[in-house]
C-alpha cells in the first residue's frame, strides 16, 4: 500500500497568489524604443508618432518624407532614418535631422548637424550616389535617386 501526502491547497494557494501580486506590483514599462519616440514628440514641433513594427517606430514630420527610429538592430543601438522630399534637401530638412540625432544619439547638435551636411553634400559626380561616412562616433549612409535623397544614422553595439 502507499501512502499518499495530504493535498496542501493552502500552500499551493498562498504560491499563486504571491505570483500573482509580484507580477501585478511592478510598474509597466515601455521599452527604450517608445521613450525615445516621445522624446522626440515632445521636443520636436510638428512629429507624430505612427505604428511600431518589427522594433521600428514609424514616425511623420512635415519636412521629411519618410522618417524612422530602428532600435537594437543585429549590429547597431540605434537608427534614425530620413527621406528629403527632393533630391537636394532644403535648410529644414538637415535642422529635422540634427534635433532629432542630437535626442537620439545624446550628441550635440551641431555635430549632427555637420555630419548630416557633408554626408549627403558629398554625393555626386566623383563619388556616387551612396555615400558611406563615420563622423563623432556616427554611422550615416546616404543615398540618393533621381527624385529623393536620404540619410540613416546609427551607432554600433558597443559605442
Amino acid at each position: 500500500m502507499t501512502s499518499r501526502r495530504p493535498f496542501r491547497r493552502p500552500t499551493l494557494l498562498a504560491a499563486a497568489l504571491a505570483g500573482i501580486v509580484a507580477f501585478s506590483a511592478s510598474p509597466a514599462r515601455a521599452d527604450r524604443c517608445e521613450d525615445i519616440a516621445n522624446q522626440l514628440k515632445s521636443q520636436i514641433d510638428g512629429l507624430k508618432i505612427g505604428i511600431t513594427a518589427a522594433r521600428i517606430v514609424y514616425l511623420s514630420h512635415p519636412h521629411a518624407r519618410e522618417l524612422s527610429l530602428g532600435c537594437r538592430g543585429a549590429s547597431y543601438s540605434n537608427e534614425l532614418y530620413a527621406k528629403a522630399d527632393s533630391r537636394k534637401p532644403k535648410p529644414e530638412f538637415y535642422e529635422l535631422v540634427a534635433r532629432a540625432g542630437a535626442i537620439v544619439f545624446t550628441i550635440p547638435k551641431p555635430d549632427v548637424l555637420t555630419g548630416a551636411t557633408r554626408c549627403i553634400k558629398r554625393m555626386g559626380l566623383l563619388r556616387g550616389d551612396t555615400v558611406k561616412m563615420r563622423f563623432r562616433r556616427l554611422n550615416m549612409e546616404c543615398s540618393r535617386t533621381k527624385t529623393e535623397a536620404s540619410i540613416a544614422i546609427t551607432r554600433g553595439k558597443d559605442e
